[in-house]
């Protein structure tokens, strides 16, 4: 089976490292908030270049707790994108906000900046971009767009550990810049993980106080807060992994060259890079017709496929609108993700560039 996700292939080449470091914090006495979490905050905003980085629980709460230190207020409206996984605008819900939604590119399928204006009200506290599948957003128009309205802006960076815009990494364009370390992500924890990086000092210090208790360093609560605290084990694991995402994430890209080389079915619309942008290939997404003739023919060769994400937000009924987003919609029943990961052999890319070639 050729797997559309397999960390056992990857845990195999670092099954010592990983066994030495969950031994280390065993022994050290120290399992919440350690020097593994410092070590990895400051290694991880330093990949990223950023000037902070607050290790939480999950990718959810980096969302949920960056909201909350905006201070978002019940009838407060995040506009996001529809296309994205329910953890955006459940994120919101939790902050006490309502999900506004704006309709995508046709071209990339990321947020359409031209419409940013027509979708904003006066209930709109925040833009919340989202990074899809380790694409970019085209933050220059977004950003021009958020300073002219005077609106701050969080990025979804869930899929996009190492990509960057200009240069600069996915991230660091708004205020914060939330990251899910989820096992399938370019840099997946061993169970749920995740971070906050900003360059802003006292969002930083907030967000430190909200993620235990809402409580400062005298262990005094001066504001509502949670348990969200990153574990040692999952910083310390992330540790040794982000040594190898460089690495990583060069084969993904090489795996997407080669698709991009080998399929030449004129059925099977291959993912759109937008100038400026270098994808780190979280998911590699193609478009075609028809769906489930390609799922079959995938499946009948014993190759793995996804769908992110088949259903729009605004279409669910924790979330329903009542209202069309054209492009997101039709998207939703074109998209097919094609296997993707640093352990997938070239032998097997061409596998399936033949297979759906053969189409």
């Amino acid at each position: 089976m050729i797997r559309t996700f397999d960390y056992q292939k990857t845990f195999s080449e670092l099954e010592q490292e990983i066994v030495d470091v969950i031994r280390r914090v065993l022994h050290s006495g120290s399992l919440i908030l350690g020097p593994e979490t410092e070590s990895f905050e400051q290694e991880f905003a330093k990949y990223i270049g950023a000037k902070h980085c607050i290790g939480v629980t999950s990718g959810t709460t980096a969302l949920h707790l960056a909201l909350t230190a905006l201070s978002i207020e019940s009838g407060d409206e995040i506009l996001t994108v529809p296309n994205t996984c329910v953890p955006t605008v459940s994120a919101v819900r939790l902050a006490g906000a309502e999900p506004h939604f704006t309709d995508v590119r046709e071209t990339d399928l990321m947020m359409d900046t031209d419409k940013i204006s027509e979708s904003v009200s006066s209930h709109t506290r925040c833009l919340l971009p989202v990074h899809l599948w380790g694409q970019s957003v085209d933050m220059n128009a977004l950003m021009s767009q958020a300073n002219l309205l005077d609106i701050p802006v969080i990025e979804d960076c869930a899929q996009a550990c190492g990509t960057t815009y200009g240069g600069i990494h996915a991230g660091l364009f708004g205020i914060a810049g939330c990251f899910s370390f989820y096992p399938t992500k370019n840099l997946g924890a061993y169970g749920d993980a995740g971070a906050i990086v900003t360059n802003d000092d006292e969002l930083a210090d907030r967000l430190r106080k909200l993620r235990t208790y809402g409580m400062n360093q005298k262990g005094q609560a001066t504001e509502n807060g949670m348990n969200a605290r990153i574990s040692e084990i999952q910083a310390a694991i992330l540790r040794v992994k982000l040594k190898y995402l460089p690495n990583w994430l060069g084969r993904r890209r090489a795996i997407a060259r080669l698709y991009h080389e080998t399929i030449n079915n004129p059925n099977i619309c291959l993912p759109i890079t937008q100038k400026d942008v270098v994808p780190s290939y979280h998911q590699f997404v193609v478009r075609c017709q028809n769906r489930q003739k390609v799922i079959d023919r995938l499946s009948e060769n014993d190759i793995g496929w996804a769908i992110h994400y088949a259903t729009p937000i605004h279409k669910m009924p924790a979330f329903d609108k009542n209202e069309s987003f054209p492009v997101a919609e039709k998207a939703a029943a074109e998209i097919l993700s094609l296997p993707v990961h640093e352990a997938l052999e070239d032998w097997e890319v061409e596998k399936v560039a033949k297979v759906l070639n053969s189409i």
